[in-house]
């Protein structure tokens, strides 16, 4: 029995998971949240992290029942992410795994997200949408990587939503896309924004430059309200994250489509996901806040599998890189 320990910090939420041969025995976290209106800074995120880091460790361990002597591998986020928080992180687990004389696992974030979701879901072979605050992507295993079939060429899902609930100034607690997801389930009239679909790519800037730049004028007149223009924003931006991840589904002959990251709770998103998939005799595997959000538990699983296939990160590589693409990582654990 393999147990393992992970650390996530690489944006506004800090979690520790334990999670012994694939099963969550402990999944705390807590979260860096700013007043309406603002984002979240890399130096202010990092130190929120550093002070809550030994909080949220105490009751992981507590809730899990196990010690850290017992730990079997020490597991932490290596990238993508921001680098104060992901740094902070990873001095800490540098020091525990010193301490206790355990070997460490350096996780890429993305990865780690889809192997929770599978864990979760029990998905085989998926084709995964993986939407976050800072990733937009569209991944496959193929070859021995998870390979990049669409992504955003400008910013993430994510990152398009906060910055629109900004402009809205919308709570967020507990996240801007969550208070834009409860504004949308209102709204009734559909507002045309641009939908920027490039082959297998999806692009979300213009889309935003477009409704910040006449969303005064469209709530001062009436012609829509705050809850349209959030409604319009989902249903314009998650039909293109559809459209390119239907395509991919095509190209690799896959039956089943996982959502994954942060905007992968959002029930609209799952909903028209589903209904494309049930056209094509396909099934949707989508998990709720718990472990779509980032999580610790999400780390100490990737790391696991990365451990017990015989992937350790030696101590002079055990940094932080605020860009590590998903298909930079050979998995070993899949064959």
């Amino acid at each position: 029995m393999v147990i393992a320990i992970g650390f996530e910090g690489s944006a506004n939420k800090l979690g520790i998971g334990i999670v012994q041969d694939g099963k969550i025995l402990a999944n705390p976290r807590v979260t860096y949240i700013t007043p309406p209106g603002e984002g979240f800074q890399p130096r202010n995120t990092a130190r929120h992290h550093q002070q809550k880091l030994i909080q949220v460790l105490e009751k992981c361990l507590q809730e899990s029942g196990i010690h850290l002597e017992d730990v079997d591998v020490f597991c932490y986020t290596k990238g993508p992410g921001m680098g104060g928080p992901l740094v902070s992180v990873a001095v800490a687990v540098r020091t525990l795994a010193l301490l206790y004389n355990k070997p460490i696992v350096g996780v890429n974030h993305c990865i780690a997200h889809i192997e929770m979701g599978k864990l979760v879901t029990n998905a085989v072979n998926p084709t995964v949408l993986y939407v976050s605050g800072g990733n937009t992507q569209i991944i496959a295993f193929s070859n021995g990587k998870y390979r990049i079939f669409g992504e955003t060429i400008d910013i993430a899902v994510g990152n398009c939503l906060d910055r629109f609930a900004r402009v809205l100034k919308l709570s967020n607690d507990p996240s801007p896309g969550y208070n834009i997801e409860q504004e949308a389930k209102n709204g009734k009239k559909l507002a045309p924004l641009p939908y920027v679909v490039k082959g297998m790519d999806v692009s979300f800037s213009g889309l935003l430059s477009f409704i910040e730049e006449r969303t005064s004028n469209w709530l001062s007149s009436g012609e829509y309200t705050k809850e349209d223009l959030c409604f319009s924003l989902q249903e314009t931006i998650f039909a293109m994250l559809v459209e390119t991840t239907e395509r991919a589904m095509s190209n690799t002959n896959s039956n089943e489509v996982l959502i994954v990251g942060g905007v992968g709770c959002n029930e609209r998103l799952q909903e028209m996901m589903l209904k494309m998939a049930e056209e094509r005799g396909a099934k949707l595997y989508a998990t709720d806040d718990r472990y779509c959000v980032d999580n610790g538990a999400m780390i100490a699983q990737a790391g696991l599998l990365m451990f017990k296939s015989g992937q350790i990160t030696p101590l002079a590589e055990t940094t932080c890189t605020q860009r590590f693409r998903t298909d930079e990582v050979d998995v070993t654990w899949i064959k």
